[in-house]
């Protein structure tokens, strides 16, 4: 597998804590420009829900073994035929890269033990298409008076000839907006590893 080209070391990636999206979309940028891997492989993936609360475990932001609830969270998923699925995530204390059966084991859990409002659902965007399509003024990130709830990233804001702001369309987790294909839980872990038992992912995670 080519996993350690594919992106910078993390420490070497281009990040801004709270701006997920951006984050991917210039890891998406970094493959493309340098051509590490084919980006028919990569796909940008939101991980979000209708109320926007979405529990996360080991992330870097959680205290112990406490999930973090995001409104939403923005990972890479590599999906070669040949080889095991990986997830890039700079917000996370997992490996990077790291597999979507580990991930799916130790951060995703399971939503069985979950209160209903809290089960993930996961938009999967082709990396050209997001590269393609996403723009963000950052506007979600400011206070009413103007302010930045958390210090933007220091290049210009991403944006299309067609729009300068459609996050929610990619946040959003109903399949007749926006870009990709949208999935629950279990069909999205079925889909991309071939299991969505989350005793079967921590099995196969604990003989790896």
């Amino acid at each position: 597998m080519k996993t350690e080209s594919l992106t910078p070391s993390r420490e070497d990636c281009e990040y801004t804590s709270c701006y997920c999206e951006e984050n991917v979309w210039k890891l998406c940028d970094f493959v493309r420009t340098k051509r590490t891997a084919p980006l028919e492989q990569l796909f940008v993936v939101f991980i979000s829900n209708d109320n926007r609360m979405v529990p996360l475990w080991k992330q870097k932001s959680g205290h112990g073994d406490q999930p973090v609830i995001w409104d939403y969270h923005v990972v890479l998923l590599q999906a070669e035929l040949q080889s095991e699925a990986l997830i890039y995530d700079l917000d996370t204390e997992l490996p990077f890269p790291c597999s979507l059966k580990l991930y799916g084991a130790e951060a995703f859990r399971s939503d069985r033990h979950i209160r209903p409002e809290y089960h993930r659902k996961l938009r999967v965007v082709p990396a050209d298409s997001f590269l393609l399509n996403f723009a963000s003024d950052r506007s979600h990130m400011k206070n009413p008076d103007g302010t930045w709830k958390m210090p933007p990233p220091p290049y210009p804001p991403i944006h299309t000839a067609e729009s300068h702001m459609n996050l929610d369309d990619f946040i959003s987790m109903d399949p007749a907006v926006g870009w990709g294909t949208v999935y629950g839980l279990r069909q999205f872990l079925h889909r991309y590893t071939g299991n969505a038992s989350s005793s079967s992912l921590s099995a196969a995670a604990a003989s790896r």
